[in-house]
């Protein structure tokens, strides 16, 4: 089971999803199904849960709103038998940076690059923002698998999306800069060096001049 929250850290109409597995065995589970914009949160070197928050798209993990950080550390320092009781250092990462081997002890992680994580201190629990937090709290069964390929198709199709709109751009510029070299080249056959017309009559250039939609009221429309 997943135990899912709501943070309104950001705002009422910006609520941003925290989620961390109910024990140490679904903690396992979760390293293998995150997502690429997910970031990891735990106490410092005590036992906690481990709690992820969902970016919001577009976020750099490296920038999350102190607010928003407050709302996963409050909750990991709260879930920690040690860590309620004290003073606490909160550490988060890339859920991407997280390093688990064989050899783990069930619950236990590592990190690929330890310039990837960052500290910030809670010194005592606010229970106001605790119990806002568990009031949001969902517990559901999930199938990793499942979210795990339709997130990545989802990807995929954005990616295809970005991938179609910037070859269009492409296109397009192309046209233009193809059409504005034929008109430089069309306007070079009838002008000289200086820029002014020396091959065309009076009447040609009058002719060459009008606006779209002009017309010669000498014309013989009939």
């Amino acid at each position: 089971m997943v135990l899912f929250y709501s943070s309104n850290a950001l705002g009422d109409d910006k609520p941003v999803t925290t989620y961390a597995g109910k024990d140490k065995f679904e903690n396992e589970v979760l390293l293998k199904y995150y997502q690429e914009q997910d970031v990891w949160v735990h106490v410092d070197k005590l036992s906690s849960p481990h709690i992820y928050i969902r970016m919001p798209e577009g976020m750099d993990w490296e920038k999350i709103p102190e607010k928003l950080l407050i709302d996963a550390g409050q909750l990991v320092k709260a879930g920690s038998i040690q860590g309620n009781k004290q003073a606490v250092t909160i550490i988060y990462t890339p859920a991407s940076n997280i390093l688990k081997r064989g050899d783990f002890a069930t619950g236990a992680v590592s990190f690929h690059d330890d310039r990837k994580v960052k500290r910030f201190r809670i010194e005592e629990r606010v229970n106001a923002i605790v119990n806002r937090l568990n009031k949001t709290k969902v517990e559901r069964q999930v199938d990793h698998e499942a979210e795990k390929i339709a997130y990545e198709s989802a990807q995929q199709r954005a990616k295809r999306e970005i991938a179609n709109k910037q070859k269009n751009a492409d296109l397009l510029l192309a046209r233009q800069r193809k059409a504005d070299a034929e008109a430089r080249s069309y306007e070079k056959l009838f002008t000289g060096q200086s820029g002014k017309a020396d091959d065309q009559s009076e009447e040609d250039q009058w002719e060459a001049s009008r606006k779209e939609g002009d017309f010669d009221p000498d014309e013989d429309f009939m």
